[in-house]
Order: structure tokens, then sequence, then C-alpha cells
């Protein structure tokens, strides 16, 4: 007897791997550096908008993401009609794909890089076409403006990239948009640009304002800390964001998310002060692994990349013996988040018994 089937491309669709929790450990405080979270709870005002916005659950949301584009529309300097809300900038990616990718047409992409491109370009029908980062986890900005075809239909820079570290110069990324044809959606995916401290940095506004195949991915998960209410936004010429609305999910994001990214919208001073702690803790961590051996790419996010190959799941255990759960990538390497002070000083400390070319050393 014959039972329904799923599209073709459906069983192709690689599953999606999250960052594990860590095992709770009597007499010891254990760490998850799996996922690139905040550690800090959530801003000042936030949880109290939030606690209100809950008394009116019994209502659907605002469609229409009112007062959230609102806020990032005089935030941004940006008309209203060039947001697109979702939930989480992975949403984004699949409304992007099922709006503008045929079955068959090809989206171009560094790998490694963001896990989730090649699950929602499957799962699009599309074709992903992945291009190797650098040995210094970098985009090969030249070998993807050359894999790109008449088949092509977008392209995504992941800037910081995830999970190797490094971002793109701005003049790196407008000697590459200048190769692409002006048909291909160029996805500038900055989901971590708030911590980003290097020369000729992509000013992501400008390039979308100079050119109309740009679009930038944002989210409130990472600098603000609102990973669990699932919140990010795209910024893209007015045509493009109205496609994005278009195919996005009737009231996906929620109440109290709008409310939430709002309050944290006003209380961006704050949210500041963390991002530059963060970073002076990934500075740290970096400059530590530096001096027992390690040579990491460098990060521009809230993490950093281990390129381990075969020893990755050898590191990952040595991580979690000592209390840190980190994010294996099998047989490539591990990446691991910036968090607590002391979740970091124990990560250098389990490099530095590791070491880059050895063995590990026993606790």
């Amino acid at each position: 007897m014959s039972t329904p089937q799923p599209r073709a491309h459906v069983e192709r669709i690689p599953a999606y791997v999250p960052g594990r929790p860590p095992t709770t450990r009597p007499g010891t405080t254990t760490y998850k550096l799996s996922s690139n979270e905040n550690p800090y709870p959530p801003l000042p005002g936030v949880v109290e908008a939030a606690h209100r916005a809950v008394d009116t659950m019994n209502r659907y949301p605002d469609m229409g993401s009112t007062l959230l584009y609102a806020g990032l529309s005089d935030r941004l300097g940006v008309p209203v009609e060039d947001l697109a809300a979702g939930t989480g900038s992975v949403a984004l990616i699949y409304q992007l794909l099922t709006a503008y990718c045929d079955p068959g047409d090809e989206v171009v992409h560094a790998w490694r890089s963001f896990e989730a491109y090649p699950i929602a370009i499957t799962s699009a029908g599309a074709v992903s076409v992945r291009v190797p980062v650098d040995a210094d986890g970098r985009h090969d900005l030249d070998a993807m403006a050359a894999a790109v075809t008449d088949r092509t239909r977008v392209v995504m820079v992941c800037t910081p990239n995830n999970p190797t570290g490094p971002s793109v110069t701005q003049s790196e990324l407008d000697a590459f948009l200048a190769r692409v044809p002006s048909h291909v959606l160029v996805v500038v995916d900055e989901a971590y640009l708030e911590f980003v401290r290097m020369d000729d940095a992509v000013d992501g506004l400008a390039t979308y304002r100079g050119r109309p195949n740009v679009v930038l991915f944002r989210t409130f998960s990472k600098a603000y800390g609102l990973a669990g209410f699932r919140v990010g936004y795209a910024v893209a010429p007015a045509p493009v964001a109205a496609a994005l609305r278009a195919v996005s999910l009737p009231f996906g994001v929620s109440t109290v998310a709008q409310v939430a990214a709002v309050a944290s919208l006003d209380a961006e001073q704050a949210l500041l002060e963390r991002v530059d702690a963060l970073v002076v803790e990934r500075d740290r961590v970096v400059e530590g692994l530096r001096q027992v051996g390690w040579r990491v790419p460098s990060p521009q996010g809230n993490f950093v990349w281990f390129d381990l190959g075969a020893r990755t799941a050898a590191f990952a255990a040595a991580a979690e013996e000592a209390g840190i759960v980190v994010r294996p990538f099998a047989g490539e390497g591990c990446r691991v988040s910036i968090g607590e002070d002391e979740a970091n000083t124990r990560l250098v400390d389990v490099a530095a018994r590791f070491g880059p070319d050895g063995d590990v050393a026993p606790l």
C-alpha cells in the first residue's frame, strides 16, 4: 500500500545540531559555551516590559510589528518599508530563499559558515554551492565570485563568519559586489556586528543604500541577549523587504518578543557597555591562547574557533571534563563562545593542557 511521501529533497536536508547544555556536576559550576549566547541577564527594563506584555497573551501579536519597525526605523535611519522581521535572523534565510529561489537554483556561500545555510537552501529545493574558507577561516570572496553562474540567485556573506570568526572588510566587500550580477541578491549576514573591532569594517547600512541587490540580516539574539525570544530583522530595498514580509509566517514574532526588542533598543547604552566587556574578555582569551602556542583566526564575533581536524572530539571531551561545553564540528574544529570570566579562564587552561599539536595533559 502506498503512503504519503515528502518531496524528494526533504530527505536530503541536513540536521541542525544545536549547542548542547552542560551536564550538572555536584560541587562544580558548569558553563555552556556552545551556542554563542550572551552570558549577561536581560538589559534593565526589558524583563519588566516583557512581563507587562504577558498580560495580553490572549490576543494575537501585532502582525505588522508596528512598534518594532518604528523603533528600528528611528535607530537605523531607514524607511519602515525597508524592514522585515522574523523569528530570529535564521527565519529570514528561509523567507528569502522561499521568495527568490526555484528548485534547482543555486545559492553560493562560504564553508564552513553558518550551519543553517545548507539546511535552508535544501529545504527550498535549491542547490548549495559551498566555497571553502581560506586557511585563516576567512571568506574567499574571489572564489565565491567565480562560483556565481547563471543559476545563482542568492549569495550569503556571513560577517563575522560563524563559526570561524573573521569578518570581511568594506574594501573586500565592495570589490566582491562589483563582480556580482545586479539580479543576484547578496545577503550580508551581520548577526554579530556589534562585536566587530577592526579597521575598514563593513558599513552594512551604507552598502545596502548604495546597491539595490544587498540585504542585511541582523538579530536581537546575540548582543542584545534575546536568544530565547527569537527576533531578527532584515534591512533591504523596499521590494525585497516586501517579498520577505509576504512569505513570512503570520503572527510569527510574538508580542512579548516585539516588546522586549523595543525595550532593548531603548537600553542601547547599557547594551554597548556589555558588548565592550565581552570584547575585552574575547581579547583576553585570544592573548592567553597565543601565549600557549595556539594560532586562532582573528575573532570578530563573541566566539573563538579552534581548527582541530581529527582532534576535535578529544578537545571537546577535555573541555567538558573541565566543566565547559563547546560546540564541536566533527573532524573540523570547535567553536567556543565567550562567556563568564571563569568559563573563559577554564578554556585557556584546557587549551594550554591540550596544546596546539600534542596530546591533552591530565587535570
